[in-house]
């Protein structure tokens, strides 16, 4: 009955997709198996063959009769389908329906049963693909692996998609979980309904980083957006949430350096990032740096640095890291990515760079969505910034920009007006005077821009940096 599919040894159990048919036919409409059921989770040809008929039965009549998914069937596929199960194909179909054992009530049960079995036997056959191309000398062992990952990974967020429960809400249902939700926030104060940036007014403005949405931070080199990203990584596991850092650019360990200054300016130990580079930290300051970072085990952060990743194999990072928090007793609630740009696209978009980001962009949100985690990607902006007198970012500075404006809650534009007065020349004597007074002004200063919030306003917040120790606080904020 399996033709045109090998499932011979794979375990498949053909009544698990009987009883799914079955309940449908019972219950006459999709309502309950329309966002989670695809046709492909039918391994039966003639399964997958019935449910697309139900599939085009919904979408035609609104409903999905014994009679009505009988007659779309062509009369000479019908007469195929008989002579191989030895029974008119209508009465096939009755006894899908009458052979039902949980019903329509049941479907809640029966289809995670299903895309279960689904996701088992397409694990089983991608493994029999690997094996087999593993067995060739002349694989390479990268492309193995990334092949494999990329398939197992489609095959996870079927099921994710597949097993993702309830989406719809009355308006009853909604308000109390919102009351609920406004109430946590009351007993946290601060105005932060979700995880905190650790900096008083960004999280006023947003109400914090949400789970399952994407907040995008872009600027030019320079502006302190890896310092800006991991201060607010530490701020917010801090807190209690779990933070996963994504690291494309930078090794760990030089990432944890500027961490080290960050954690010890809140002790009033100020000590350069480039002096723990090039060794020139006295005994005294090393000291008192390992104090004031004695807590750091205890912080759930962790880092990840591997160049390269594509979304898949970002899925399985994220997978592993979620693994080490529920061992921590922790659970992972943020990830932060550096810099968006930086992941691999898939070969689909090859060579078209604005297309590649679109997926990138959307693939970080989706992931979010599926994964109930806050993203946050750090994005690269273009050059054009450079060539206005006021180098503001704006949203059409979005390096290969594509989606990523659409595809975010919230976009977010760092800019430090001393950068470029540290690199400019006065053309006459008053005119250096003025530079030099508007570089002691705007020293420690960071404007974070709000250009795009879906549920916020837009506005600029003024904070306080210090570049050399990597540390950013509250404009208010002063040693």
């Amino acid at each position: 009955m399996t033709a045109g599919v090998d499932l011979e040894g794979a375990g498949f159990v053909p009544e698990i997709e009987m009883e799914v048919l079955g309940a449908i036919l019972m219950a006459g409409h999709l309502s309950a198996a329309q966002s989670r059921v695809k046709p492909e989770h039918f391994l039966e040809p003639l399964h997958r063959r019935i449910f697309e008929n139900m599939l085009t039965a919904n979408e035609r009549f609104k409903a999905v009769s014994l009679a009505v998914v009988f007659k779309l069937f062509e009369p000479a596929e019908a007469e195929a389908w008989a002579k191989l199960v030895k029974m008119p194909l209508s009465a096939y179909l009755a006894q899908l329906a009458s052979n039902t054992v949980y019903g329509a009530a049941g479907l809640s049960k029966t289809i995670p049963n299903l895309i279960q079995q689904w996701a088992r036997v397409s694990v089983k056959r991608e493994a029999e693909i690997v094996a087999s191309a593993a067995a060739s000398p002349g694989a390479g062992a990268v492309e193995l692996i990334r092949d494999a990952t990329r398939a197992l990974d489609d095959i996870a967020s079927g099921m994710k998609a597949g097993g993702r429960g309830k989406t719809r809400f009355s308006i009853d249902e909604a308000t109390d979980a919102a009351l609920v939700e406004i109430e946590a926030a009351m007993k946290r104060g601060g105005g932060v309904a979700g995880i905190t940036y650790g900096l008083t007014d960004i999280n006023y403005a947003t109400g914090g980083m949400h789970p399952g949405e994407m907040v995008v931070i872009g600027a030019r080199p320079g502006m302190c957006k890896t310092a800006f990203a991991l201060s607010t990584s530490i701020k917010a596991a801090r807190s209690g949430k779990g933070v996963g850092f994504i690291s494309l650019e930078m090794e760990a360990k030089t990432l944890v350096k500027r961490a080290i200054t960050d954690i010890a300016y809140d002790w009033n130990v100020k000590v350069p990032y480039t002096d723990l580079i090039t060794g020139r930290v006295s005994r005294q300051d090393f000291d008192a740096l390992i104090v004031a970072n004695q807590d750091r085990e205890k912080l759930p952060l962790w880092i990840e640095q591997q160049s390269g990743l594509t979304l898949s194999d970002l899925r399985v990072k994220i997978d592993r890291m979620r693994e080490d928090a529920a061992r921590a007793g922790q659970t992972l609630d943020l990830i932060v990515v550096d810099y968006l740009q930086l992941l691999g696209a898939s070969g689909r978009y090859s060579g078209q760079r604005v297309n590649e980001v679109s997926e990138l962009s959307a693939g970080l949100r989706n992931m979010g969505r599926d994964e109930g985690l806050a993203i946050v990607a750090l994005s690269q902006l273009s050059r054009g910034v450079e060539s206005r007198e006021d180098k503001r970012p704006m949203l059409s500075d979005l390096r290969d920009s594509g989606s990523i404006e659409q595809d975010a809650d919230t976009v977010a534009f760092l800019y430090r007006e001393s950068y470029y007065l540290e690199r400019e020349r006065g053309k006459t004597a008053e005119a250096e005077a003025d530079r030099l007074d508007r570089l002691v002004d705007c020293e420690n200063k960071l404007e974070f821009i709000i250009a795009k919030q879906r549920m916020g306003v837009v506005k600029t917040i003024d904070l306080f940096v210090d570049v050399a120790c990597s540390a950013v606080r509250n404009a208010v904020r002063r040693f």
